[in-house]
């Protein structure tokens, strides 16, 4: 790791002080927008991220966010202080705007030492709300933890950091302009990631389906950055009708909505999809573009069976013809896709939650596809998962069969089994009270193998730890697994995403192989294992919470 800039270089040092909270966590530094305001947090996390980046002198940089209030203030002190640090050029989007998923793109493809991402992903925008700093690394992935741990620790002696003087750079306006000695390139943020999705998926067999009058879509961009790449993509290349794509110009607040693609916060599209004049296909992404939802009529597709679908489906999709070499899901993630790895004859990896931890499996060629059930699914194509990818791949299947969303997943469930599966969010917890719950839980660990909660019987309990395979590198306290003999299973682990308080999430997932169990209400279905995860966990108790904020 490289500590100070050359003296050679343009611009100015500012003394400053360190921050105590700068530690980022699976997506970044995430914070109050009022937080980044703050004189010198933005440039102390910036300039600590750019002292981590080993041979940075010359090389290039991408740039962009989600479009959220403060992004383009953000984005003007960034170039500034990358034009004072070394960088021979940075990539921005025009507007500032890059989706999480074309920022990895474009580093893979211009071979930059890596990209800033501005985005709190899903958090909601606007003066009040959230902002967020994440940076990816030459393999277009989210920095591991050897490097956000490299950069905690340069943010918590940080003196000085280093800027250009100056005014503001045109960036609504595609070229190049110099500042200082370095080449500052606004591109379009949609071209690269349309070329890679058109190497990808049988384009015309898709436009056939779009524009054929028999099959109608609505993508829901939730005011977020999609938006461009939706309206270029599946309007303009594919010719789906205009409007297709919703609330599709991003919005620094969001149109006052956290972009949050589930049931709870998509609930337009929601309503929609379960109209008597419902699309065929209903679709979301959020805040950044990493995430998605997918709906047909009246029937919603967990992320879960998401990703066991597109696995068993992937052989339609032209970029995945030759097969796959592997998967890979997060732990809390159902274990559908584990069922179709094991009848395709191929591995399929355990990982924690956080998108970081695919990127060794993907370099290292064990895994083709990847997803977790927050909503993200990807595959070795980007080192990010892909919510635009993910819907155009459903389409391609879809297209291909020649089925519904229902039927594709009915006749997937009659195969394979049905995972039924919830996530029940306690949200804005007390710290102290969310880990005095989990520190309880983890002492309870060794009494609870053997024990009966009506017909359920534990078999296995752990605190999850992960060994990678590709680096033999280790993570531990990866969340609870409580598993019943049935092979039912409840999974605790707190959430590190949001800015307020903390988040439970309790994971409920049963099995069901005969097609006769395979038409229950999820809830009914997960009844006694919900009363049993509140009763193992004291939640009320120790929370003082009898429902859980969200259920998803």
């Amino acid at each position: 790791m490289e500590g100070g800039a050359p003296r050679d270089e343009p611009g100015v040092e500012i003394k400053t002080i360190p921050f105590d909270d700068q530690r980022p966590g699976t997506s970044g530094l995430r914070k109050q927008v009022s937080v980044f305001q703050r004189p010198h947090y933005l440039e102390n996390f910036v300039q600590s991220i750019f002292d981590s980046v080993e041979g940075r002198q010359g090389s290039t940089l991408v740039l962009g966010g989600d479009g959220r209030f403060h992004n383009r203030e953000a984005v003007q002190t960034i170039l500034r202080m990358a034009a004072a640090n070394g960088f021979g050029r940075v990539l921005v989007g025009r507007g500032g705007l890059l989706s999480t998923p074309a920022v990895s793109c474009i580093i893979r493809k211009h071979g930059a030492a890596g990209g800033i991402v501005l985005s709190a992903s899903h958090n909601p925008g606007g003066p009040k709300g959230d902002f967020g700093v994440k940076f990816n690394v030459t393999n277009g992935g989210p920095a591991p933890e050897n490097v956000t741990e490299a950069v905690y620790a340069l943010s918590r002696k940080i003196a000085r950091y280093r800027i250009l003087p100056g005014g503001d750079v045109n960036i609504d306006r595609l070229g190049r302009s110099k500042l200082g000695t370095m080449t500052v390139e606004v591109i379009d943020p949609v071209a690269d990631f349309t070329r890679l999705m058109e190497s990808l998926f049988d384009f015309d067999r898709i436009s056939e389906l779009l524009s054929s009058g028999r099959f109608a879509m609505r993508f829901d961009a939730m005011y977020a950055v999609t938006g461009p790449y939706a309206t270029e993509i599946f309007e303009r290349r594919l010719g789906a009708p205009a409007g297709t794509v919703v609330n599709g110009d991003p919005l620094p607040d969001f149109g006052g909505f956290a972009p949050d693609p589930n049931l709870v916060h998509a609930r337009e599209l929601v309503s929609a999809m379960n109209g008597p004049d419902a699309p065929d296909f209903g679709a979301a992404s959020d805040g950044d573009g990493d995430r998605n939802m997918l709906l047909g009529p009246g029937f919603f597709v967990t992320p879960s069976d998401s990703l066991a679908a597109l696995a068993a489906n992937a052989h339609i999709a032209p970029g995945y013809a030759n097969g796959l070499v592997g998967v890979a899901r997060s732990m809390p993630t159902s274990r559908a896709v584990d069922q179709v790895a094991a009848d395709l004859g191929i591995s399929c990896y355990e990982t924690p939650t956080g998108w970081k931890y695919f990127g060794n499996l993907l370099d290292g060629g064990l895994a083709s596809l990847c997803g977790e059930e927050s909503f993200g699914t990807g595959s070795d194509h980007l080192r990010e998962k892909d919510g635009v990818w993910a819907v155009l791949f459903w389409l391609n299947i879809l297209a291909a069969r020649q089925q519904s969303v229902e039927a594709t997943m009915r006749e997937h469930w009659r195969r394979y089994g049905r995972h039924y599966y919830s996530r029940h969010d306690y949200e804005d917890l007390d710290g102290s009270v969310a880990d005095r719950l989990m520190t309880g839980l983890r002492r309870e660990l060794p009494l609870l193998k053997g024990r009966r909660f009506g017909l359920l019987e534990v078999s296995l309990c752990d605190d999850f730890a992960y060994v990678d395979p590709v680096d033999q590198s280790l993570a531990e306290h990866q969340g609870i697994r409580v598993v019943f003999s049935d092979d039912a299973r409840i999974v605790y682990r707190l959430s590190g995403t949001g800015t307020d308080g903390a988040t439970l999430r309790v994971y409920l997932e049963r099995f069901e192989r005969g097609p006769s169990r395979h038409d229950m209400a999820v809830q009914d279905a997960l009844d006694d294992l919900t009363a049993v995860a509140r009763q193992i966990a004291r939640i009320e108790g120790t929370a003082g919470r009898h429902t859980p904020s969200v259920i998803t």
